[in-house]
């Protein structure tokens, strides 16, 4: 049987796996390297190289294995799906379940019918903006969200303030991500705000190593709202895994949204606000903002 080297994702391996994210460009939340950060300790995650490209395995919590799309470029992609493939067959003694794949490596994959089940998954599917209409708000379809931001800068005009937060901010962060969750009922959202914090303390404890920006709003000197953004050239893209804000405040939301691509990326193409996780309310926000297409995403199940 072949030899895999599975390794655990540490951070001294930043550089190393970033190299490999860069080989192909699908244009989801799941190719940007900061989430595989974030939410390392909410998912353990491990891979292992070769000469064309990374390969992961991961378990869920109730213990089954699974894979996402390798990282590596579009000529190589079916020989290192097959090769994650093998690991799970010959190593795990598994079937091959593949989660968040992107509708173009499905594409490429041209996988026959008779041995997988390909199945479209809108729930992790991710919503992409046009990031100058984020900024302005211009339009027929931005009217409502232009009368929210307009009805905050009334309302707080004077009292309320945009900065860039960083490593030393951290307590007043996960202050605020505690208080956040009174505004939620659902324990299992509870736990996921928990698991969130978590990841947010890691990246910023080790902010040098990571390209990101933290930007905050406060309203009478207490900060109300923060979003975390990165930004790759490849695909002229900002992503935005992580934004909170106090709901009370009406016009919250649109402000940071809004301001934080002003100030931090103000050149930026496009914004990718990820996915809706099949919330129903989550969903109405996101279709709110009048996303330019979906990035779609697939489930690949080996038979």
């Amino acid at each position: 049987m072949e030899e895999y080297n599975l390794q655990e994702i540490r951070i001294e391996d930043y550089n190393s796996i970033k190299e490999y994210y860069q080989m192909r460009r699908p244009e989801t939340a799941d190719s940007n390297i900061l989430d595989l950060y974030i939410w390392l300790n909410c998912y353990p995650t491990w891979y292992f190289t070769n000469d064309k490209g990374l390969m992961w395995v991961a378990k869920s919590e109730d213990g089954q294995y699974y894979s996402s799309i390798p990282c590596c470029k579009d000529e190589d992609l079916k020989e290192c799906f097959l090769e994650t493939q093998k690991y799970f067959n010959e190593v795990l003694q598994k079937k091959l379940v593949m989660y968040v794949v992107d509708k173009a490596a499905v594409d490429l994959l041209q996988l026959p019918e008779d041995e997988y089940v390909v199945v479209p998954d809108r729930t992790y599917a991710d919503y992409v903006y046009d990031a100058e209409k984020l900024r302005t708000f211009s339009g027929k379809k931005y009217h409502k969200k232009k009368n929210h931001l307009n009805a905050f800068k009334r309302e707080y005009e004077g009292r309320y303030e945009f900065k860039f937060l960083s490593k030393k901010d951290e307590p007043e962060i996960l202050a605020f991500l505690e208080d956040w969750k009174k505004h939620k009922s659902d324990t299992e959202e509870h736990e996921f705000i928990d698991s969130e914090a978590v990841g947010i303390k890691y990246i910023l404890e080790h902010e040098e190593v990571f390209d990101y920006k933290i930007g905050a709003v406060y309203v009478d000197n207490k900060l109300e709202a923060f979003t975390i953004g990165n930004y790759e050239s490849k695909e002229d893209m900002v992503y935005i895994p992580v934004e909170k804000a106090n709901p009370e405040i009406r016009g919250l939301y649109p402000y940071i949204c809004s301001q934080f691509l002003i100030e931090a990326f103000p050149e930026a193409g496009k914004e990718n606000r990820e996915d809706d996780m099949g919330l129903e309310g989550l969903r109405k926000s996101k279709l709110s903002y009048n996303p330019i297409y979906m990035v779609e995403k697939y489930t690949i199940i080996q038979k």
